[in-house]
């Protein structure tokens, strides 16, 4: 115990040392930085605001099976200086955006749709002008991007965004979802040359815990066609009325107005387990739209089920620490207590590498599942999320024979590589179908669910603990077996034409069979679907004649083109050709749709600002409830420790610690050297120096050259102090470039410009390399070496 406290007196004191370095903690800029998140200081500089969104509203209007949706945006400026304001947000994966206005006292302007590289043209232009302007664009299907030109002091600027999106059933429950943050995603791959669809990664982050800075409404108004038996809202408090039955208002309860760090998820049942089928129509201008929903039959008995091999991959990164890794154990001990005694499973573990529970799959006995649980209760969460590897490792195990394939992922998305595992997931249909579990208050839906689709499976979210076992028996009986595959669908005197889904995979839950279409000519005919279940052939039919085309139901020509748009996006993601760029650009601009190609732009004429250019301001985001700081990195795990375990530890360290230097990691890539016996006082307003990134060419170890600088720090942080005598403290990162010999023997060294005026801390830091040899791996004649220093 003692020893426990001494190690964490020391991560006290390094945070005490680090604190200075927060005042400008903002992603640094060089070129083989990664993409990432980052935590949110607010600036020194009094005049501008930086926290310009002040509340977003949501109205949703529900009918039958069809949600509208309008989001209103409130950004204000109570600072000084004009402001451009960066906003990134969610939205529902099934979001067909179809409008934006902006409205600036008593003008409101309507967006435009336009190419994207022209609408960002045109908003760049309008703020260089001094105009106020508006620019939404898609950063991913889920996540959008809103900047608000030229805010003057004082101003009030509402921006409205409408979509609508289509509601699925599933065990006839009816489910929506309105994502309110988008969560930090990990990424890898180098800010040098990032694409502006991937740039937002790089966004500030509040620490855990810490309230949305902007207030959160919505209300939903549901007219479900069918009398409504049972509504329920498991993510916030909120108000429900009836109007009669099969009329309901839902509003949020006040005590929730801070409540957009997590999704709204609201589920609701209709009379007698019913779900809304059949034939919808919509007669356009020059289009006439339909959609079908049929409901198949119910599952064939277990006994006709073959015996199934499962591989659970489970995600235990840094942004699974705490509540959603402890959901996942809990799940994962529900799932694998559902296992039949016929069956296979194995587990593989991911983070920044992974690792197998055993090569391959074992029975499903007592003993197995025990060994199993004992694992994933282990687990506590930390390092990068890898997924692509993980999954090419659980594809790649060899499959037994006679067994059929599941692969059940469980993570909370917060990854970039959604069209990559798309691409995996899709090339092995073969040999596995795919269920994904999203785990948290605010998972990234769209891989998610992304990862279902292409994988042939069904996606879950758990987004609290009570709701695992839940979802476990709903996978269950899920996967008894198909309830109808070998689906065909015939148009008997029906003359249509751009049909969605081309083909329609197995039905594997009591969910209706979802089909997009155009039609021409005269109402008539039958829509036949036709399938086999366990026992024996299956057919429904559907007349044409008796139903009629209604005005209300013209969000079907925003589906249409949403499911189609997205649909060709999964394909160009796995291989990209100008021709699908060019047809979902085509389908954005025809039917006024917001995609990876189209952007909605609204510019005000009146020209508002001159001089002084807007000082530009990145909205900070909440992180996800449940979700801790270490989905963002090592400087919140400091300033955490510093302030909850400094007063109770503290002096224990000075009277216990032998050692006057001590090495502590923070994050995956920063160390820090202090003295551990120095005055608490001292402490605070020592400057110091931690390690950065590193290059290394073939031929030497990342990793052990990692290791041997660590080693060092403690020698650069006494030449750092020991010129603090003589000169003021260096601010910021220095790079060093070192070449090495055979042996690892430093044959040159250069240090970058800014310790030019520092001859004395040069010559230290210099003198103590040339006498050390760093590790080599190969005989090759010399190694280069790039490492860089942060001085604080």
């Amino acid at each position: 115990m003692k020893n426990l406290l001494i190690r964490w007196s020391f991560l006290v004191l390094i945070a005490s040392a680090l604190l200075p370095q927060t005042v400008r903690a903002q992603p640094e800029q060089h070129a083989d930085r990664t993409r990432s998140p980052y935590f949110f200081v607010k600036s020194d500089d009094p005049e501008v605001d930086q926290l310009p969104l002040k509340s977003t509203a949501v109205q949703v209007n529900v009918s039958g099976v069809i949600a509208d949706v309008v989001v209103t945006q409130v950004y204000k400026n109570e600072g000084s200086r004009p402001l451009e304001a960066i906003y990134v947000f969610p939205a529902s994966t099934r979001a067909a955006v179809y409008g934006m206005t902006m409205t600036i006292g008593e003008r409101t302007i309507t967006a435009k749709i336009r190419k994207r590289a022209e609408a960002r043209q045109e908003y760049e232009q309008a703020k260089q002008a001094g105009q106020s302007a508006s620019l939404l664009e898609q950063q991913r299907p889920n996540v959008f991007q809103m900047n608000v030109a030229n805010i003057l002091p004082g101003d009030v600027i509402r921006v409205e965004l409408k979509y609508t999106e289509l509601l699925v059933p599933t065990d006839s429950v009816y489910e929506l979802v309105y994502p309110t943050v988008v969560g930090p995603r990990y990424s890898n791959q180098p800010a040098a040359g990032a694409s502006d669809s991937d740039r937002w990664i790089a966004n500030p982050y509040l620490h855990e815990g810490e309230l949305p800075p902007y207030t959160f409404d919505i209300a939903v108004d549901l007219a479900a066609g069918i009398p409504i038996q049972k509504i329920t809202c498991p993510s916030h408090r909120v108000n429900v009325s009836y109007d009669g039955p099969a009329l309901a208002s839902v509003r949020l309860d006040p005590s929730e107005n801070h409540g957009g760090n997590r999704d709204f998820i609201l589920r609701y049942r209709l009379a007698g387990n019913q779900v809304e089928t059949g034939l919808l129509l919509y007669e356009g201008e020059t289009e006439n739209f339909f959609l079908l929903m049929a409901q198949p039959p119910y599952r064939v008995r277990s006994a006709q089920i073959p015996p199934r091999e499962y591989l659970f991959i489970v995600d235990v990164s840094g942004s699974m620490h705490g509540f959603p890794l402890n959901i996942s154990k809990q799940l994962l001990r529900d799932l694998l207590n559902t296992l039949k005694p016929t069956d296979r499973f194995n587990v593989l573990l991911f983070a920044g590498g992974s690792s197998l529970m055993a090569e391959q799959s074992l029975p499903a006995t007592p003993e197995n599942l025990r060994q199993a649980i004992t694992l994933i209760h282990r687990q506590r969460g930390g390092g990068g999320t890898e997924l692509l590897p993980a999954l090419r490792r659980a594809l790649s195990l060899p499959k037994p024979q006679g067994y059929a394939r599941t692969i059940v992922i469980a993570t909370d998305g917060y990854v970039s590589i959604e069209a990559e595992a798309f691409d995996l997931i899709q090339s092995s249909l073969n040999r596995a179908n795919v269920f994904a579990f999203g785990i948290g208050s605010s998972v990234n839906r769209y891989l998610i669910e992304g990862m279902a689709r292409v994988g042939q499976g069904e996606p879950f979210v758990v987004t609290k603990p009570e709701e695992a076992p839940r979802e476990a028996e709903r996978f269950r009986k899920l996967i008894e077996s198909p309830v109808l595959t070998g689906i065909t669908l015939d148009f008997d005197g029906f003359d249509v034409y751009d049909v969605e889904p081309p083909t329609i995979p197995d039905v594997m839950a009591q969910r209706p069979v979802i089909v997009f279409g155009k039609w021409r000519g005269e109402r008539q005919g039958t829509i036949r679907l036709r399938g086999l279940t366990g026992d024996g052939p299956f057919a429904h039919d559907i007349p044409v004649a008796p139903v009629n085309p209604l005005v209300t139901n013209r969000a079907l020509r925003y589906l249409w083109a949403r499911h189609r748009i997205a649909i060709l996006s999964d394909y160009n993601a796995l291989k990209p050709q100008d021709e699908r760029i060019h047809e979902v650009t085509t389908l954005g601009l025809s039917y006024n749709l917001l995609t990876a190609y189209t952007s909605f732009v609204a510019i005000d004429s009146k020209i508002r600002l001159q001089g002084e250019p807007a000082a530009t301001v990145q909205q900070p985001l909440p992180l996800p409830q449940g979700v801790s700081d270490y989905a963002v990195g090592g400087h919140g795990l400091v300033q955490k420790a510093c302030t909850a375990m400094a007063p109770s530890i503290s002096s224990v360290a000075r009277e216990e610690s032998a050692s006057k230097e001590v090495l502590v990691l923070s994050g995956d890539q920063v160390v820090s050297a202090v003295d551990a016996t120095a005055p608490a006082e001292a402490a605070k307003t020592r400057y110091s120096v931690v390690l950065g990134r590193i290059t290394v060419s073939s031929g030497l170890s990342e990793t052990s050259i990692r290791a041997f600088l660590k080693k060092q720090l403690v020698a650069m942080n006494r030449c750092y102090r020991a010129s603090l005598t003589e000169l003021p403290p260096i601010k910021g990162q220095v790079v060093c470039h070192v070449v090495v010999d055979v042996k690892g023997r430093v044959t040159k060294i250069t240090i970058d410009e800014p310790w030019k005026n520092h001859k004395t801390l040069e010559r230290c830091i210099l003198n103590n390399f040339k006498k050390r040899h760093f590790p080599v791996t190969s005989d090759r004649a010399q190694g280069f070496i790039t490492m860089a220093f942060i001085f604080t």
